[in-house]
């Protein structure tokens, strides 16, 4: 290292929920091996439930230049930050996780451990107000979205669907009406398919307005870090690089940070699940008793909730398909009314002969099983890539948020699977199981195998996300010697 020159310093600041902030702790993980000083800076609330059931801590040990930093959310410790309640964190980050965030960079709390000041902030782009903070403090900021980047895409063009007039919706007899006013999606993107905010017919909406907002700050940053990678979201990419030049793709970062690891043969531990719920593994001994390519997958993400109704139209389409099936019921799954359990008692002794089922499950190992031969998916970014990676097809059933986006391109332009959303009837969960797992699967098996084989292609050596991040790692180095003279 030249004389005089600074080890760079990067605060991460995710959007607290179990999907961004497993990737930015793979994009952290990534830079420390670089050489970065790091400080991952997460909620009270999270962080704790991360230190309880996963082994953050001695993970990140190995790397003397990381440190944890926690700022509170604002939101009471009973507070579900689940479900429709998730969106109450972004009044609260403005009124009390904002000024605290500006107090402790300027305190110098969330200076390094060897007390260096910070670099750059790479934060998740839908919170925004690092931006503001970082413009004011003087500190240069990279939005990172942890969503597709048709998705992001989607949001960024909230403003234009209105001013088009597609919006608001006049009901569910229009959920089927094309929406035009989205680059690059034209032709197939319809209501149904915007995000979940814009199921509205109040344009004046909090959430849809902040998200409106908020993905336009991203002009406003340095840079935008997107988990995805060329070959899947080539032609979107290109629009958004019409507003926001300076793009890095870096996915898909959970087969990223694996293939860094071997490739460099360090004495680290292999990635593990980033969990904030207790990881039952005993379904890996349940799938290894199962034949190849027999088992569907259900899993749901962490923050959807499902109404007692809707939990057993999936289990009886399920049980009718006649298909093996391994699904995760997290404990605060489904939505509670008085003192009802959570799992019927029906559901449970008649899953005993085809079925198996955790509170939550190691995903990308389930996934990657020879016995898992499809996947029935809320659409979530994270779930979606580790099933492209895998090579499994795909039945979505989005929930909130950026899911319907992803819905319709796994099934309309990438061909990965099919869309299900707004649907929730046994029959048609029995179908859509039996054409996954059956008729339909050789048509499905073709794209995957390939999409499989570019995502891998793109975090290899000469790849477009491996020379995308080594561009980000310059990039912050340059910031260090900016900042030092």
């Amino acid at each position: 290292m030249e004389q005089g020159s600074q080890v760079p310093h990067v605060i991460i600041f995710p959007l607290p929920a179990l999907g961004p902030v497993n990737s930015t702790l793979k994009l952290a993980e990534l830079l420390s091996l670089a050489g970065l000083n790091i400080t991952f800076l997460n909620t009270d609330f999270n962080h704790d439930r991360l230190v309880l059931h996963s082994n953050i801590l001695d993970r990140f040990a190995s790397f003397p230049g990381f440190q944890f930093k926690t700022i509170s959310d604002g939101l009471p410790a009973d507070h579900p930050r689940a479900g429709d309640r998730f969106m109450e964190l972004f009044d609260s980050f403005k009124l009390v996780t904002k000024p605290l965030f500006r107090e402790m960079l300027c305190s110098g709390q969330l200076n390094s451990i060897t007390g260096e000041s910070v670099t750059c902030i790479i934060a998740d782009g839908i919170l925004s107000f690092p931006i503001d903070v970082g413009h004011e403090l003087g500190i240069p900021v990279i939005s990172i979205r942890t969503i597709s980047a048709c998705s992001f895409w989607a949001f960024f063009s909230i403003q234009d669907i209105i001013e088009a007039g597609e919006l608001p919706s006049r009901g569910h007899e229009d959920m089927d009406r094309l929406i035009t006013s989205v680059p690059g999606m034209e032709t197939f993107l319809r209501l149904r398919d915007l995000p979940s905010i814009c199921r509205t017919n109040n344009l004046e909406d909090p959430n849809l307005q902040h998200n409106a907002y908020a993905n336009r700050q991203s002009v406003q940053a340095h840079g935008l870090i997107l988990n995805t990678f060329e070959n899947l979201e080539g032609p979107i990419l290109s629009h958004i690089r019409s507003q926001c030049p300076k793009v890095y793709t870096l996915g898909p970062l959970h087969t990223f940070l694996k293939f860094r690891l071997e490739s460099e043969n360090a004495l680290l531990q292999s990635p593990a699940p980033n969990s904030i719920y207790k990881v039952d593994k005993s379904c890996i001994e349940w799938l290894n008793a199962q034949p190849l390519k027999s088992v569907i997958y259900i899993s749901f993400g962490s923050i959807t909730v499902l109404t007692r109704d809707e939990l057993k139209e999936f289990w009886y389409g399920l049980v009718n398909s006649k298909k093996r099936f391994l699904w995760v019921i997290r404990p605060d799954l489904v939505a509670q009314k008085d003192d009802e359990g959570q799992i019927p008692m029906e559901l449970l002794e008649g899953t005993k002969d085809m079925g198996y089922i955790v509170g939550w499950a190691p995903q990308e190992e389930v996934l990657a099983h020879q016995a898992v031969g499809g996947f029935l998916t809320h659409s979530g970014w994270n779930s979606t890539l580790e099933s492209i990676v895998a090579g499994v097809p795909m039945i979505c059933w989005s929930y909130f948020y950026d899911q319907q986006v992803n819905s319709r391109f796994v099934s309309e332009v990438w061909k990965l699977g099919t869309d299900m959303k707004d649907v929730c009837d046994r029959v048609i969960i029995e179908k859509m199981v039996n054409d996954l797992m059956g008729e339909k699967r050789d048509v499905f098996m073709k794209s995957t195998v390939e999409m499989a084989r570019l995502a891998n292609e793109s975090v290899s050596e000469g790849g477009s996300s491996y020379c995308n991040l080594n561009r980000l790692i310059e990039d912050i180095r340059l910031m260090s010697v900016t900042a030092v003279k």
